[in-house]
């Protein structure tokens, strides 16, 4: 995987944790520098952390299915890439709340670290069969993360909630057309 694609990538993983930190800083009162980074780090870690142990365990199974690594790539990358593009839209059309209620406590910001960090879960697992360098691609994503959350962060406090479905709309996007772009090298030869 070329160092635009692991960008995109991890471009495309960050988005939920993007959009979530656009909320948090509209919901939340008095966000310091100090909470901001708190939140980024958060996220950060998460992302870098779930591919990881995906990776892991996609490593056990990925020596049987080697000669379909682009077929596996194709759907995780375009189910995830759905899904958020699916959440994105329907969010579009739904009023906007705020989970925190001014307050960001330690126990909500890792559920909510956790729960955008699913995705790279599974993404784990193709890069697995794909045979990547887990730890630069981990590390890549989790500074990726930790720079647009802490970003999203001040968008909301600033702005409001205009960009977080949009956000997520363009980073499914993006997941599946990298997607595609395996299944298409594998095949197509390109």
């Amino acid at each position: 995987m070329g160092i635009g694609t692991l960008f995109l990538l991890a471009v495309g993983l960050s988005m939920d944790a993007f959009a979530v930190s656009i909320t948090n800083g509209l919901c939340m009162k008095n966000i310091t520098r100090a909470k901001a980074l708190q939140i980024g780090l958060a996220f950060g870690l998460a992302q870098g952390i779930m591919p990881i142990i995906g990776y892991l365990a996609g490593q056990t199974f990925s020596r049987a299915i080697s000669s379909l690594d682009h077929w596996v790539a194709l759907i995780l990358l375009g189910a995830i890439g759905g899904k958020m593009v699916v959440e994105a839209v329907k969010g579009m059309r739904e009023p906007e709340s705020c989970p925190v209620n001014g307050l960001l406590t330690t126990k909500m910001l890792i559920l909510q670290a956790i729960a955008t960090s699913i995705d790279a879960l599974a993404v784990g697992v193709s890069l697995a069969v794909m045979s990547v360098n887990i730890w630069i691609a981990s590390s890549f994503i989790a500074c990726i993360t930790f720079c647009f959350s802490i970003v999203g962060v001040y968008i909301g406090k600033k702005s409001g909630t205009f960009l977080k479905n949009k956000a997520e709309l363009a980073g499914g996007v993006i997941l599946v057309l990298i997607g595609v772009k395996i299944f298409a090298e594998h095949v197509f030869g390109l």
